[in-house]
């Protein structure tokens, strides 16, 4: 019996991703290739943050550091995006010629990741090496006890495979990946904010100024709050040029989407409720009440209803769904509300939106953004188009997050993965977001995650030429820190964000009012959290009371406030004060 066991765990070994090929099957390659296959990248990872020689000296790290696990496999996965189908075409063809490690980045959907990342902690069954998992699951991870913990693992037995040009302190925001200790459970490889979007070429024309100047007495300008995006979505879609035309064509002042589907979700958890401001002070995450509405007290979530002390149904999340619902029905396109996640992320670049409260920057990559013959760029391929800080809500307070930005990060579930498969898919990451490939993998995808690439001297040329459209502004600005994840206080991503869609779908259809809607939401959100045993920081929640004890409290959740005064800011004002 013992015997079969063997033969067949010899013969799963010979096929299974991650497990070291018979000796002799692949030897190391000479100093004169090794020299002559650095070359070569080093001209396809230009432009760089690095000097060539730089680059030279880190290429030959990871050569080095990479003897032993020559010959090996690994399996990677990441959502599809510009960015990770260019490590996945690219990078992974270098790491494989420089290391002598295979490796095969599979691209697969969002929703898939968490499927499979999900399956493997469940099952204790190695499906990939490592995944590039959202840090939004970071509060699922650390509750799981389910990744490995980088930093002992860099110390300790990872040291000799840890990159000693790592430079952690080179990351634009390394605490989305730690947990509540400061714990590196998830390493960001790439991050996209949520920025408002919008026509710089018609927010700067002396005839729509003055239109707009005159039917709301003040200045056209980025809005900083709703009350000034609501009045600029209603001047498009309704009053510019008297009819909401420009050249004759039907403008909108307002782009959203609204498919029963699980991106409808995203809309929300992606912070929507945190801009309107139903969260409290405190960054990345409002404490003691986050931007999903959570109330979290010493780690341990205590509800979602306000009867709890959450904020999930408060009058400031019915806010956030009443505007979200009166925005698209009043000012965007008809097709808005059919659209998904994907279909709207490209839909301004056809040259009939005006502005956009919450795009993400990744599609902005997109030629149909960029490409000379785009109707969003001028005859030189230019954006005519800038991205800014998001407008908040009536509800926001000084001090709060002010916009959502995701960072997909490298993650190793630490009792799958384990001996040589873990380090050949730490050098993988590594090597994925080195300083080496860093900026040239930013003008392939606009997902910065390092320092050194944003403040790099090629972008600050580049930005002065407007190649970018402010995003490169943006992440060199001193507020860029406040466009933070969904944090670690959700305590089972997958399945909390599930409950979502499903509820937001209905007001969306009328079958509900806002109201109904988050309070259904707040209630499914308590009884899934009521029956969590998660390994450590497990919800406990607080005995139900009468709501207006919370909303008589200081902080979240807060009780009805009144409509605010527009406010707006021209675009180049604002660029003066990141300076």
């Amino acid at each position: 019996m013992r015997k079969t066991l063997l033969l067949l765990c010899v013969a799963t070994c010979l096929i299974v991703p991650g497990v070291l090929f018979g000796e002799g099957q692949q030897e190391g390659a000479t100093a004169e290739e090794s020299s002559e296959a650095i070359e070569k990248w080093i001209e396809v990872f230009s432009p760089s943050a690095l000097t060539k020689e730089e680059q030279r000296q880190e290429l030959e790290w990871f050569i080095k550091a990479a003897e032993p696990y020559r010959g090996m496999e690994i399996v990677s996965c990441a959502e599809g995006i510009a960015t990770h189908k260019w490590e996945s075409e690219v990078l992974a063809e270098a790491f494989t010629e420089l290391t002598g490690i295979k490796v095969t980045h599979d691209i697969i959907g969002e929703g898939e990741v968490v499927d499979r990342i999900q399956r493997q902690i469940q099952t204790g069954r190695k499906l990939y090496d490592i995944y590039v998992n959202d840090a939004d699951m970071i509060g699922t991870h650390l509750r799981a006890n389910s990744a490995l913990n980088l930093n002992n693992y860099m110390v300790g037995e990872g040291a000799a495979v840890t990159n000693p040009m790592l430079d952690l302190n080179d990351w634009l925001n390394p605490e989305f990946g730690q947990d509540y200790d400061g714990n590196q459970l998830q390493l960001p490889d790439q991050a996209f904010a949520n920025l408002y979007w919008f026509r710089y070429d018609w927010f700067t024309d002396a005839d729509i100024m003055k239109q707009f100047k005159a039917i709301y007495g003040y200045d056209l300008g980025v809005p900083v709050n709703w009350a000034a995006y609501e009045d600029i979505a209603n001047f498009f879609t309704n009053e510019v040029n008297g009819d909401g035309t420009i050249d004759g064509e039907p403008v909108y002042g307002h782009m959203d989407y609204g498919k029963k589907s699980p991106s409808l979700g995203w809309r929300f958890t992606d912070a929507w409720l945190s801009i309107a401001g139903v969260g409290d002070v405190g960054i990345p995450n409002g404490l003691p009440v986050d931007e999903w509405g959570i109330r979290v007290e010493n780690k341990i979530p205590k509800g979602a209803s306000v009867s709890r002390g959450g904020a999930t149904n408060s009058p400031a999340a019915v806010y956030a769904l009443t505007k979200y619902v009166d925005w698209m029905k009043n000012y965007a396109p008809d097709y808005a509300a059919s659209m998904t996640w994907s279909e709207a992320g490209p839909t301004p670049s056809r040259g009939n939106i005006a502005q956009r409260p919450f795009q993400y920057i990744t599609w902005l990559a997109d030629p149909a953004f960029n490409d000379p013959e785009s109707p969003v760029t001028d005859k030189n391929g230019k954006p005519l188009w800038r991205v800014a800080p998001t407008p908040h809500g009536k509800y926001w307070d000084e001090g709060m997050k002010v916009g959502y930005q995701d960072a997909g990060s490298w993650t190793i579930l630490k009792d799958s993965v384990t001996g040589d498969d873990r380090a050949a898919a730490w050098l993988w990451a590594q090597f994925a977001s080195s300083k080496t490939v860093s900026l040239k993998k930013f003008t392939v995808g606009r997902t910065p995650v390092r320092k050194s690439t944003v403040f790099s001297d090629y972008l600050a040329e580049e930005e002065k030429k407007g190649t970018y459209g402010g995003i490169v502004t943006f992440y060199k600005s001193p507020v860029e820190y406040m466009w933070t994840d969904s944090g670690p206080n959700v305590p089972h991503y997958p399945l909390l964000a599930e409950q979502w869609w499903k509820n937001i779908a209905t007001a969306v259809t009328g079958d509900t009012t806002p109201q109904e809607s988050m309070d259904n939401l707040a209630r499914d959100m308590d009884d899934l959290m009521g029956k969590m045993n998660l390994k450590q920081f497990s919800p406990e929640l607080n005995p139900e009371r009468d709501p207006q004890y919370w909303l008589d409290q200081p902080g979240s959740p807060k009780a009805e406030r009144p409509d605010e005064e527009p406010k707006t800011i021209a675009y180049d004002e604002l660029i003066k004060e990141w300076n």
